[in-house]
């Protein structure tokens, strides 16, 4: 608490006596005694009472009674006895709120006093006192304050603006307090400068919309001459502040690291990790081949390593960052391995946090030196670090092929001390070599099938049935050792009833002969006597295969599996970007965004790192300084996506066809039980057979089947454009509307994943009716006929509306444009990103899935537009938390092109208005589901960044929202 705080400040004004006696407890009447004193005429007497009141108010006894005898104590000289005071009237005011109004007459005297300490007292109470009903008063005083000669005065009232602000920003706006704040960060005192941008960043974190920290060279020049001479916690908020500054190009960014720099050497480890993350984001503009650059990175490594020689918990936050750091780039610290290693009496989570970074340093050049480490931390007492360090020597193994075989020899080597956790680590990591190195280290798992019976965690029994079922043809005796696991079926974990279910199938697809008998028993356990619905369902799909076509399971389950990459554990690249423009902070440390943890965050305020800039390379990224710019292109990866994967077969809901009218609306968000075995698959198949194993309960799918009826079609509302909105919004320059957006078609099924059928597409709203616009072209030797459509589940309930009209087969090298109509009464489930389909297309040849994304526009109905009034009145009623802020850039439409653009698509205008030059256009859309969203978009003429703000009662719809104005705007 501020008082507390105080209260140890004051220390140096008492005696040289101790301060124990006014602890002391007292009698009965205390209060009416102190009362007594504190109108008593003598000033030591007055003094002694007031420091008995702050004694007993800091133990916790409610003094509150005393209030207006403690406020008449004020009127002194004495600067102890005024400090006293002020602590009494900072704890109390807001209880006695009427009482402290007695007190603003003092301040507004003792913020002219001749004494610059009891100014700043006077201004430092008054932003303490959260009371609003007198902060009005302190306006005056405050503004002096803010212009004193003296900067101690100075410095303090700054600081006093960013708690006024916090009590009503409105009062602080409209007194002009924010102007005179900006104005300070030119003042020729440093620690004004300091608290100056201390305050305005404190600001701008409460309302993001606003540009408060309007940083320019100039004023960035200010703030480096600034740091060289303030304290180190106003150095703090100097670099923290740097940190948000994009510099113009690589050699104002070269620059402002060479005064950066110096800071690095600086006593104090926040002030370092803040310099740190400055020299951080400005690399990123610097090009590689400077020479500048590569000094940088010598420069930044010995004090990472100094931080490494704190306590304990400074030495885990370092690491902490040194973590993300070394993801971002690990040639900084590539030579200094041994500051790593750990130590015999570190913490355990010092410990765990070393062993991580040496992982991800760990190199061929190094790999020998680390191994040899963790093979002595996998003999230690202390069990989880021995399990993280075995687990370690894996991750090595699959990061440094080279060493690959001198890890498996030193697993092997740890298997045969028999200690049964360090058995079962060493098993999980040896799957994951295996997946690694397929055929390379097989040879082990002989060793390994020696102490099967001492398993007993979850992981690592199941990671033991992986390798059964995955080499069953290389083990003799596999299937007598899966049985003996079956044995125990209904105790075991999911994990391991799931990976049993999996290995049996596996076995009786490479032995059916011999395990025809086991894969009975595993797949009447797992759906018949099992409650669990995931194993259900699997041992469900599994019978199904088996049943129906063995070829196809064969293909199915014992599929080639995708390699595993080398850092699985690697922040993901945007999050780490994110996340290296917060070094320093407890964002950091957690490895979380800011938004993750912290209540009431307002906006989707995303930091970046800059673009890089020369050595040839372009200038622009998409991604950069955008509040929540558009979605990245997705990064290759090793595992394929969703839409490659057969899991797709598990996520699509094959309902048999409808034939009774159109499907009942769905309401809110459905989820029909998947009819595995009623006639969904035979209906794709064209197999009317009877299903195997009884149904499995559940309700059958709502979704338009195969050939189903047509559903109701959406009726085409157009609304007017236009509307009376009266003098206070100007619609004047609102034009008519231009046609809707449509996406270029692209591939989304090529024809190497189709067996020859290639389709392409894009989404169109046309008179009200959305329409799936395909392309099919055969890039077979056969003719293709019998072509059906059906969707998945998703967000928004889109279905197909009619069957897919391809009237005459399509031939070799032939392609055919179709229209698909879609409806919105569709089955709904809420996809990940939230527009993404999952569709099946059959023909005479097979069945075949694929993935897309629709853009969000195409549900955006006619009857989108808000009366003004109920506007208002929605936009006030959503909370501020469901507001996001994001920026389109690089458009250079007028607002009267940006309206009549997106009127075409449905995003309709409802007022205009003009402010400062700047264009605020106010819009309402709704979805085709109910959901309304409102939007300001404000464009500055000029200016070819435009701002827009979302509301919306359902706030992950604004990132596909804002998707499509960028689109819309920018084609």
């Amino acid at each position: 608490m501020e008082w507390a705080n105080q209260l140890c400040e004051n220390r140096q004004f008492g005696s040289k006596m101790t301060d124990s006696k006014y602890f002391t407890t007292t009698k009965k009447g205390e209060i009416f005694e102190l009362k007594a004193e504190l109108n008593s005429d003598k000033k030591e007497k007055k003094k002694e009472a007031v420091k008995k009141v702050i004694a007993s108010m800091t133990v916790g006894k409610d003094v509150s009674a005393l209030f207006p005898d403690v406020v008449n104590c004020m009127q002194t000289d004495n600067l102890e006895l005024k400090k006293l005071v002020y602590l009494y009237l900072m704890n109390y005011a807001k209880s006695q709120p009427d009482m402290a109004i007695m007190a603003v007459n003092t301040f507004v005297k003792d913020c002219e006093d001749a004494n610059p300490l009891i100014r700043a007292l006077a201004v430092r109470t008054m932003g303490c006192i959260r009371v609003d009903k007198i902060t009005e008063y302190l306006c005056e005083p405050l503004r002096k304050c803010l212009k004193d000669e003296d900067p101690y005065v100075r410095k303090t009232a700054a600081v006093c603006v960013a708690k006024l602000h916090d009590i009503n920003a409105q009062l602080v706006e409209d007194q002009g307090f924010l102007d005179t704040l900006k104005d300070l960060i030119s003042d020729s005192n440093p620690m004004v400068v300091a608290n100056a941008v201390a305050a305005l960043s404190e600001i701008a974190e409460s309302h993001p919309n606003s540009n408060l920290l309007d940083l320019n060279p100039q004023s960035i020049n200010k703030l480096l001459t600034a740091l060289n001479e303030c304290t180190e916690w106003g150095q703090i908020f100097i670099l923290d502040c740097l940190a948000n500054y994009t510099p113009r190009d690589d050699r104002e960014s070269q620059s402002i690291c060479e005064r950066v720099t110096p800071r690095l050497s600086h006593a104090n480890s926040a002030v370092v990790l803040s310099a740190v993350k400055v020299l951080m984001k400005f690399m990123e503009m610097l090009p590689k081949d400077l020479d500048y650059y590569s000094t940088l990175l010598k420069k930044l490594a010995p004090p990472l390593v100094t931080l490494l020689s704190a306590e304990p918990e400074l030495q885990y936050v370092a690491l902490r960052n040194i973590n993300l750091i070394v993801q971002k780039r690990p040639e900084i610290l590539k030579h200094e391995m041994k500051v790593f290693f750990v130590k015999y009496n570190d913490p355990i989570y010092v410990k765990l946090e070393k062993l991580d970074i040496m992982i991800r340093l760990a190199s061929q050049a190094n790999i020998a030196q680390v191994l040899a480490e963790l093979k002595e931390y996998a003999t230690e007492v202390d069990v989880d670090f021995v399990r993280k360090a075995v687990r370690a020597i894996g991750r090595c193994a699959i990061k440094v092929e080279q060493s690959a075989e001198r890890c498996v020899s030193t697993l092997l080597d740890l298997i045969q001390t028999k200690v049964n956790y360090v058995v079962q680590e060493a098993i999980v990591v040896i799957k994951d070599i295996f997946r690694k190195y397929p055929n390379k280290y097989e040879s082990v798992i002989a060793t390994l099938c020696e102490n099967l019976d001492s398993l007993d965690e979850p992981e690592a029994r199941a990671a033991m049935i992986w390798i059964v079922g995955e080499y069953a043809e290389r083990i003799d005796n596999a299937d007598e050792l899966l049985e003996s696991f079956l044995e125990g079926f209904h105790d075991e974990s999911t994990q391991v009833q799931l990976q049993l279910l999996t290995a049996i199938v596996k076995l009786f697809l490479k032995k059916p002969t011999e395990t025809q008998e086991l894969v009975q028993q595993v797949l009447s356990l797992a759906t018949q006597d099992s409650d669990n619905p995931d194993l259900r369902d699997r041992g469900y799909i599994y019978w199904r295969l088996l049943s129906t076509d063995p070829v196809a399971a064969k293909e199915v389950v014992l599929a080639e599996k995708p390699l595993i990459s080398e850092e699985t554990d690697l922040i993901e690249p945007t999050l780490l970007e994110e996340l290296i423009c917060h070094i320093g902070t407890l964002a950091s440390v957690y490895h979380k965004p800011p938004s993750a943890f912290v209540e009431g965050s307002r906006g989707v305020m995303h930091k970046r790192l800059p673009a890089r800039t020369g050595s040839g390379e372009s200038t622009e990224s998409p991604d950069v300084g955008a509040a929540g710019g558009s979605a990245p292109e997705a990064a290759p990866s090793i595992i394929p996506s969703q839409g490659d994967l057969l899991g797709d077969l598990l996520n699509l809901d094959m309902a048999p066809p409808t034939t009774s009218g159109p499907p009942p609306p769905s309401t809110g968000m459905q989820m029909g039980g998947m009819d595995l075995l009623g006639g969904g698959l035979d209906s794709l198949m064209g197999d009317e057979s009877e299903p195997l194993g009884g149904d499995i309960g559940g309700s059958p799918a709502m979704g338009a089947g195969f050939g189903a009826a047509p559903a109701v079609m959406p009726a085409s509302l157009n609304a007017p454009v236009g509307g009376g909105l009266g003098d206070l919004f100007d619609l004047g320059g609102v034009g008519m509307p231009m046609g809707a957006y449509i996406p270029p078609k692209i591939v989304w099924l090529p024809a190497m994943k189709a067996k020859g059928l290639e389709i392409s597409g894009t989404f169109a709203r046309r008179a009200g009716v959305i329409q799936m616009e395909l392309i099919l072209t055969n890039k077979a030797m056969s003719v293709m006929t019998d072509f059906a459509i059906q969707f998945n589940r998703n967000s928004f309930g889109l279905a197909p509306a009619g069957p897919l009209q391809v009237l005459t087969p399509l031939g070799p090298n032939q392609t055919i444009e179709v229209s698909l109509p879609l409806s919105t009464v569709g089955p709904v489930m809420k996809m990940d990103p939230l527009n993404n389909l999952q569709v099946a297309v059959k023909n005479n040849i097979d069945v075949f899935y694929f993935s897309c994304q629709y853009p969000i526009s195409m549900l955006f109905v006619e009857d989108g537009k808000m009366e003004r009034q109920v506007f208002l009145a929605t936009w006030k009623d959503i909370p501020n938390d469901n507001e996001s802020q994001f920026q389109i850039k690089d458009c250079h439409l007028n607002s009267d092109a940006a309206s009549s653009k997106l009127q075409g698509s449905n995003i309709f205008t409802i007022a205009k208005r003009t402010v400062e030059g700047q264009d605020m256009l106010y819009m309402s859309i709704k979805l085709s589901n109910g959901i309304w969203v409102l939007a300001e978009l404000r464009v500055q003429a000029g200016n070819p960044n435009y701002t827009i703000s979302l509301k919306c009662r359902a706030p992950e719809v604004s990132q596909c929202v804002f998707q499509c104005y960028e689109a819309v705007l920018k084609n």
